[in-house]
């Protein structure tokens, strides 16, 4: 292999379906665990040069920030299903214009929501009854990153693009370069400069920035299979409804996890700053624990939306099943890591043993859970591809609105105490745990059930069936 086709697309149409996958996800990965290390850094700095308060800090801004950049989300699934079809069918112009209102869209999407974020940070932050002893805090980390926001977005969606087009190498490299300046960045503000929490948030939209630059760079150098041109960029009714038409389902998922997730702080936050500490560690580990379940979904809807494209359906049932089985293989090896050494992941947050052993007990109680979230996002990934982004919207709807949230609440309500008069804060993550399993039970149903085939494809120029493709 040459060092162009190392870090150009990759045809997916082509070869042994688990070999095309995994070669595809494994980069994704390694590069998830970095961008995940963004906001894992700004834990660990904030934690041991400034307290435990800042993490808390830090951890309570996340479920605003979440419900802020479901505008991007959507434009990012949308583009990367079309980009995937279209590269699938060789479709060059239609490809072309699809990357440009893609972009054209996330400058519109940006815009907005630096405004809102700079607007509505405080008073979110006091409507969920953050702690006054971090509310400062949390209210600069969250307008920050707010005001950065556009370079987070365009690497986020760019890269979506890339992977679209089966290119997850050269994201990977971006990404390692600016999850490095992102490091020491964050040293030099906290430790030398002593910005504090807004140290970190400074030094994350920096190397964001930086990395999204780096993937703009690379794409304009794909001028073989696509045009990176200007009048491309020219919103388009077509183009923009597709993305959008693909991207809503996605984007109203994620408004729905992420304001279930608000509620859900709402409930942390009663517990202390204690507890608070914990879920903020406790989540940044399951941030690395869930990247293989996310990569091997992304892998799927890049794998399924390329076979699509290109009308090779037999090919695409049977990529599902292999693809499946690896994500399931590698949460199981990850589960056993957490059981084993979890307590030392914990301590690097945190010299508090109380919070060590707190957040350790916790994480238990879920890791699991891991193995059924493998099974939920390889077969959404598929129907993802296949152009049904609705299916996986409904389930994450019943699992989170219908099934978390009740389960919380409810075990907090029935064991109130005079010495806990909040309830047991064991109801977070009981109630994740049981929405986790429920989730891969309700998405392996329906995807058996096959209606995901009905849905119609979006290459060609016209509509044609699924279902009966695969039929045939």
């Amino acid at each position: 292999m040459t060092i162009k086709q190392f870090f150009g697309p990759c045809d997916m149409t082509t070869g042994k379906p688990w070999e095309k996958i995994l070669t595809f996800t494994a980069p994704m990965i390694i590069g998830n665990i970095a961008q995940q290390l963004y906001s894992t850094v700004d834990s660990v700095i904030v934690g041991q040069y400034v307290g435990d308060n800042a993490i808390a800090a830090v951890g309570a801004s996340g479920p605003i920030l979440n419900l802020l950049l479901v505008l991007f989300m959507g434009i990012s699934v949308g583009a990367g299903v079309m980009v995937s079809q279209y590269f699938g069918a060789k479709d060059r112009e239609e490809l072309s214009r699809t990357i440009g209102n893609c972009i054209s869209l996330n400058a519109i999407a940006s815009i907005i929501i630096m405004v809102l974020g700079a607007l509505l940070a405080k008073p979110l932050l006091v409507l969920l009854d953050t702690p006054e002893s971090i509310l400062d805090w949390s209210t600069s980390y969250l307008v920050i990153l707010c005001i950065g926001i556009a370079g987070s977005s365009y690497y986020n969606i760019l890269c979506g693009v890339l992977r679209g087009l089966g290119d997850s190498i050269s994201a990977l490299v971006y990404l390692l370069v600016a999850t490095v300046l992102n490091i020491v960045l964050d040293l030099l503000f906290v430790a030398q400069f002593n910005m504090g929490v807004a140290g970190v948030a400074w030094a994350t939209i920096i190397a964001q920035a930086i990395s999204a630059i780096l993937c703009v760079f690379k794409l304009r150098r794909m001028s073989d299979i696509f045009d990176f041109k200007l009048r491309y960029m020219k919103i388009s009714a077509v183009h923009t409804g597709h993305i959008i038409r693909l991207g809503i389902p996605s984007g109203l998922t994620q408004a729905i996890f992420s304001m279930a997730m608000i509620v859900v702080q709402s409930l942390t936050n009663s517990f202390g700053e204690t507890l608070i500490a914990a879920s903020v560690i406790i989540m940044r580990v399951d941030g690395f624990a869930m990247m293989p379940n996310f990569s091997f979904g992304n892998a799927m809807t890049t794998y399924a939306g390329q076979n699509v494209g290109a009308r090779k359906f037999d090919r695409l049932e049977q990529g599902s099943k292999q693809g499946t089985l690896l994500a399931v293989g590698t949460a199981t090896a990850i589960t056993g890591i957490i059981l084993l050494f979890g307590k030392f992941l914990m301590g690097i947050f945190t010299d508090t043993k109380e919070l060590v052993n707190l957040s350790y007990e916790m994480m238990c109680l879920v890791a699991v859970g891991y193995i059924a979230v493998a099974v939920t996002q390889s077969l959404s990934g598929v129907m993802r591809g296949a152009g049904d982004t609705t299916t996986p919207m409904w389930i994450s709807m019943i699992t989170t609105i219908a099934i978390r949230i009740p389960v919380a609440y409810g075990i907090a309500y029935l064991t109130r105490s005079p010495e806990n008069p909040n309830g047991s804060y064991y109801c977070l993550y009981i109630s994740l745990l049981v929405s986790w399993v429920m989730g891969a039970l309700i998405t392996a149903f329906f995807y058996f059930k096959g209606n995901w085939k009905k849905k119609a494809l979006i290459v060609g120029g016209e509509d044609i069936i699924l279902a009966d493709a695969l039929d045939d």
